[in-house]
């Protein structure tokens, strides 16, 4: 039987798997830009598992599942009920057998992790709350397209040690550049989870100022990520210091780009003038999450087309 390739975190893939994905979403973009059909998942089948909630990820997955030829099945959680209603294993047995392709959004790593290892389709990470491969695929192509290679270059992470931060550092380590992470005490990036294996890829700052300078991308999130509403408050107050704002902006390199993975809350862990400002590249951005991941679900699928 094939070894069957899933997507479960940013180091399920190499450097060449990269290359050629990002090479791949550049030429799928193309067509949809210029409206050329191209199906090459007709007759194929997404399912979508919910467990979190999202505009983005659905969309974009849909979206691109519709645009490749294929149809898509949505289940919320209570359509699906991961490990409630059924064991997830029974679940991944059933689901994969009516599917060609499966997308979880949910909370914990080991649920998707447990799902893929029973499952006779590929699996795509749409989050957990220790990683989101998708969403950094989309913020590489999108720094590639307005900069060129990632290589060489420097990320400042401003903010919370969460699913962004660990998948960055993954990135870092695998393709070459390196991330200046500046988060407050007690909100640290866990190596251990991110499972990052050089520490020249990553430096840690106390000063999300230092972290900032020289940088070439600026990136960071919502300080209260999905699951962790009940520490909104106390949240906002340890974070206060680790808006990126204009003064940060105008420390890292003068064409540097901020991103944002979005929903951002203007004011809090961004200024309006910076995420609204002619570095932000947060449009863009959103946007290749639809055409990175066809590219993705095309590779998992038919492995590297031509054409």
């Amino acid at each position: 039987m094939t070894q069957i390739q899933h997507y479960l975190q940013f180091t399920d893939l190499t450097a060449d798997d990269y290359a050629w994905l990002f090479e791949r979403a550049a030429v799928i973009k193309r067509k949809f830009k210029a409206y050329e059909k191209y199906h090459p998942l007709a007759d194929r089948t997404l399912a979508m598992i919910f467990e979190k909630a999202s505009t983005r990820t659905r969309v974009s997955f849909e979206a691109g599942m519709y645009q490749l030829g294929g149809s898509v099945v949505h289940l919320t959680t209570g359509d699906s009920q991961l490990g409630r209603a059924e064991p997830i294993e029974d679940s991944a047995r059933v689901i994969s057998r009516m599917v060609d392709l499966v997308m979880i959004r949910t909370f914990g790593q080991d649920k998707i992790e447990s799902f893929a290892a029973h499952s006779r389709v590929p699996v795509i990470n749409g989050l957990t709350n220790e990683f989101h491969p998708c969403q950094i695929l989309a913020d590489i192509f999108t720094y590639i397209e307005h900069r060129g290679s990632i290589q060489g270059k420097t990320v400042a992470w401003v903010g919370d040690g969460n699913n962004m931060a660990n998948t960055w550092l993954q990135a870092a380590d695998l393709l070459g550049f390196k991330v200046h992470v500046s988060t407050p005490s007690g909100y640290e990036v866990d190596q251990d989870v991110a499972g990052v294996r050089s520490a020249d890829s990553y430096r840690v700052f106390r000063d999300p100022m230092d972290a900032c300078r020289g940088a070439d991308l600026v990136t960071t999130d919502v300080w209260t990520s999905m699951g962790f509403e009940a520490e909104n408050e106390e949240r906002r107050k340890a974070f206060a210091e680790w808006c990126v704002d204009e003064d940060m902006m105008r420390v890292a390199k003068p064409d540097a780009l901020f991103m944002h993975c979005l929903p951002a809350h203007r004011g809090e862990e961004v200024q309006a003038e910076v995420i609204d400002g002619p570095q932000s590249v947060v449009w863009d951005e959103a946007e290749n999450r639809m055409h990175v991941q066809k590219a993705l679900m095309e590779y998992l699928l038919l492995g590297r087309v031509k054409g």
